[in-house]
């Protein structure tokens, strides 16, 4: 009964707090950026908390700003919506690709190459939120089919169009939204791919790997930069169709907050172009396999590669 009751009560905090952020009106230091503190939305994924982290130190070593990270943000659109109500001044990590459909709402145009993409997203963003898209950290993540490697021997697969023959009796693990989203979603996919899966499992992100790996499911669609990946020895089939497109991640920040710090530009271009999808999964690695805090994995590489040395 008291475990009942504890966790009922976690559910209205979670609830609670999620409400007091979006209506503008809730905990201290979210509100206002008056006393110097730069506000760093993060999600609760891994590659966003270790951004940041690394973004956090940066700030912080850099300028004579100080920096927090609003923590454990549950979407890109939470995280954007307190940017909107200036509760937060940047996000760690947005991806073109969906903010494309999420936030601005259109469908994927195939026809535009990803470097047409990415730059008609970083002018709606400037134009309609006054929010800059910083240049990519280098590193695009993206959905990817994934099986074990067992069965992909067994049964011959190495591209997402492999799966047809088997895929009427498959028990596939997905992300809950990528169900229903338009443009890259189920439905797409069946137009796209010409097969659909015997069952659907929505899960967890979290949870599809170890599903995966204990055999509970014969296929999964997880994240490229899936430090999991590496962990239980998936094999990522090839997108031989280009049906999900590479999402670029970036740095986003309120037009806003720049023009109230002035020393921001720069420090957060420091990791545009330096993070590749490779160096991004053995961090993720660091943090989801070898159960690191994430703020040790940023400082750590941030230590390695220089960005420590001289002053401001």
């Amino acid at each position: 009964m008291n475990r009942l009751r504890r966790k009922m009560w976690s559910i209205v905090l979670v609830a609670l707090a999620g409400v007091l952020l979006l209506s503008g009106c809730g905990f201290p230091g979210l509100n206002s950026s008056a006393d110097g503190t730069v506000r760093i939305a993060s999600m609760s994924t891994t590659e966003s908390q270790i951004m940041a982290e690394m973004l956090k130190d940066l700030i912080e070593h850099d300028t004579k700003y100080k920096a927090s990270i609003l923590s454990n943000l549950g979407s890109g659109n939470v995280m954007f919506n307190a940017q909107k109500r200036d509760n937060a001044d940047l996000s760690a990590v947005r991806y073109t690709g969906t903010d494309l459909e999420s936030i601005m709402g259109q469908k994927i145009d195939r026809s535009r190459s990803q470097s047409q993409t990415d730059a008609y997203v970083r002018r709606y963003f400037k134009q309609h939120y006054h929010m800059t898209y910083f240049p990519s950290y280098g590193f695009a993540d993206t959905y990817a089919w994934m099986v074990t490697k067992p069965y992909a021997k067994k049964n011959h697969i190495d591209t997402v169009s492999d799966l047809k023959s088997q895929a009427g009796k498959m028990k596939v693990g997905i992300d809950p939204i990528w169900e229903n989203r338009h443009g890259d979603g189920y439905s797409d996919f069946k137009k796209t791919y010409g097969f659909s899966f015997g069952e659907l499992y929505p899960m967890q992100i979290g949870l599809v790997y170890e599903a995966l790996s204990q055999g509970r499911m014969d296929a999964v669609l997880g994240y490229s930069t899936d430090g999991r990946i590496k962990s239980y020895n998936l094999k990522v089939l090839k997108d031989n169709k280009n049906f999900f497109p590479p999402y670029d991640c970036s740095v986003v920040a309120n037009d806003a907050a720049l023009k109230k710090y002035p020393q921001l530009k720069k420090t957060l271009s420091k990791l545009s172009g330096k993070i590749s999808l490779t160096t991004m999964q053995k961090l993720n690695y660091q943090v989801d396999n070898n159960l690191e805090e994430p703020a040790t994995v940023a400082q750590r590489y941030l230590k390695q590669h220089h960005y420590f040395e001289g002053g401001r």
